[in-house]
């Protein structure tokens, strides 16, 4: 039985050109031995699982390969090139710098570079995880980094680039590693599939590709995990799903689906069963989230590439895209938002969720709504001195039981003959006649009632004049309510009182606090303006606090609304503060004369 050598051992690239999603890093290493411009030390900085230390296993062997392509590429046949494929190359060695981080392990690199390499043009030395280093082995290792050799090339990888030093990175050639896209994953995966002879879907390795989070070795080792799951060595979404414990697409299309048809109980039943399968609210809730951003993405044609998924899926997106409109869209997205950070804090977290999911429901009739009030197919009902339908006016007649002028003869109005006329009441509110002429024109006769109410200038110097209060009158204006106040006269005693009843209400509502300290000052009259002095800032912006409350219970009890409230702070004295033996002696004497007799009887003097 052979040993098993997992995938990403196995399909690790040899060459630049194999490498997956770095085109630009590997670009630029090539050009550089092509042309000979390769530096000291390089640092190779990214995520987990992006090709570093690949790449810098990579340059290694090239560097020193006999036999060089024209793109700048080992040959992968010469001696120095096999020796390192078989792990057995004396020109390159690798540290860990996780389990070696000592000063004492870098003086022995530093040792070992004084040798030059008996084979071969470069030593290469290949730092893993160079961040774990101490700042005494980063302050060891610096001469020797900055002036090494010239068959000595370090290179430095890790995935935190904030630790090393910066004395460190100014000696270096620094190359940013990018997380690989999954499509580049994706494609990768299904190459390995083939090679492997794995059946595989493309949703499938569109779902490792998503979950790997743009690590190549994590996608790697998801898809030797599902491959050893099958019996049948192949791929299936629902062994994905399954083993990766990713929740399935179809359940994000059902609760959108019923939240778009308002359908609160189909949303609440979906949820329940997610959390049946052991998913949590909060992982539910993101993927919620993603799911209407997918959508989103999907309402323009210039987006749309933003959307990583596989054909059927996109499908499914183009067509609940077409059924959301963007207002949800953007407000479910505003409700996700804040219950994922909401989450940690919630003591209920399924409540929480569940309140969401039935805002997010209520979304569609708050849209049509804000709609129809928009454009006016709905009106807001309201309390108006319009006719009823059953009184004469809205049934077109007039309020002296005549009709409105139906028959119109040679520009004339004409009244039916059959219709009664009664000259007993005068007509208030006739209505404006209408003339039709011959050229088929129209004359419109205004009334005392239909006049405008206010008259448009013809010219700039009319605007000065004022504007007559016959022609701002309306005719059939509605009466308006006059609010009347009161201004009853007072007396300072029976203010004094009103105040004390207002202060005992506080105390007995919320009990003694600072109010009663300002409450319980003196106060003075002024005609009807209460003057007030309190002793700080403080003070004044507690009783600005509550100033419209007391206001209003002492103008509703006086009967008098003229009274206001003035504050100021009075000014305070200074006091003097007594330090030395003398000022106390003179402060004492002045309140006990008989000290100073006392004092000159003895002939004592005060002490300094």
């Amino acid at each position: 039985m052979d040993n098993f050598v997992v995938s990403a051992r196995k399909y690790r690239p040899s060459t630049f050109d194999s490498v997956v999603g770095q085109s630009h890093i590997t670009t630029t290493l090539k050009n550089a031995i092509r042309q000979n411009h390769l530096a000291q030390a390089f640092l190779f900085c990214g995520p987990r699982g992006v090709g570093k230390t690949t790449c810098a296993r990579i340059l290694a062997k090239t560097i020193n390969c006999q036999n060089l392509t024209p793109e700048g590429e080992a040959c992968n046949t010469c001696d120095s090139c096999t020796s390192f494929n078989k792990n057995a190359s004396f020109n390159v060695h690798e540290l860990d710098a996780a389990s070696n981080n000592s000063v004492d392990d870098i003086r022995n690199l530093v040792e070992q570079v004084r040798y030059a390499p008996q084979a071969g043009k470069y030593k290469v030395y290949i730092i893993d995880e160079v961040h774990m280093l101490s700042n005494s082995a980063f302050n060891a290792f610096l001469k020797t980094l900055e002036e090494p050799p010239s068959y000595a090339i370090f290179i430095l990888a890790t995935t935190e680039k904030h630790k090393i030093i910066p004395t460190i990175l100014s000696r270096c050639q620094i190359f940013d590693f990018n997380r690989i896209q999954i499509k580049d994953i994706s494609n990768h995966l299904a190459s390995i599939a083939r090679k492997e002879e794995i059946g595989a879907e493309e949703e499938a390795l569109q779902l490792i590709a998503q979950k790997a989070d743009g690590g190549l070795r994590d996608a790697l080792s998801m898809f030797d995990l599902i491959v050893t799951f099958s019996t049948d060595r192949s791929i299936t979404y629902k062994s994905t799903i399954a083993n990766l414990h990713i929740l399935d697409y179809d359940y994000y299309f059902a609760i959108t689906q019923a939240l778009l048809t308002e359908n609160i109980p189909q949303a609440l039943v979906t949820f329940d069963e997610i959390l049946k399968k052991g998913f949590d609210g909060h992982n539910f809730i993101v993927g919620l989230c993603e799911h209407f951003r997918n959508l989103m993405v999907c309402k323009d044609n210039a987006t749309i590439q933003l959307l990583q998924v596989s054909g059927n899926v996109q499908r499914k997106y183009m067509e609940q895209a077409a059924q959301a409109s963007v207002s949800f869209l953007l407000s479910a997205l505003n409700l996700g938002s804040q219950c994922d950070l909401n989450y940690k804090t919630s003591k209920n977290q399924r409540l929480h969720v569940e309140l969401t999911l039935m805002k997010m429901a209520h979304i569609p009739s708050a849209v049509n709504l804000a709609r129809g009030l928009q454009n006016g197919s709905i009106e807001l009902k309201k309390k108006t001195d319009e006719p009823a339908s059953n009184s004469p006016i809205a049934n077109g007649q007039k309020p002296n039981g005549q009709t409105p002028t139906s028959q119109v003869s040679n520009g004339q109005a004409v009244t039916p003959s059959n219709t009664p006329v009664s000259p007993e009441q005068p007509v208030t509110n006739p209505v404006p006649a209408v003339a039709i002429k011959e050229n088929g024109s129209h004359t419109y006769t205004p009334t005392a009632a239909t006049k405008p109410t206010v008259k448009i200038p013809f010219d700039l110097k009319d605007l000065e004049k004022p504007v007559q209060a016959s022609a701002e009158k309306d005719t059939v204006a509605k009466p308006t309510e006059v609010l009347t106040r009161e201004h009853r006269p007072f007396t300072k005693e029976q203010l004094e009182n009103c105040w004390k009843a207002y202060a005992q209400s506080r105390l007995t509502d919320i009990g003694y606090n600072s109010e009663q300290v300002i409450l319980n000052r003196p106060i003075e009259l002024q005609e009807t303006t209460i003057l007030l002095k309190l002793d700080s800032q403080t003070q004044m912006s507690q009783l600005n606090e509550f100033k419209p409350l007391l206001l209003e219970y002492l103008r509703k009890n006086m009967r008098n609304f003229s009274i206001e409230l003035q504050a100021e702070i009075a000014p305070q004295e200074a006091k003097k503060m007594i330090y030395t033996s003398q000022e106390k002696f003179k402060y004492l004497a002045e309140k006990h004369p008989v000290l100073q007799d006392l004092k000159n009887r003895l002939g004592l003097d005060l002490e300094f």
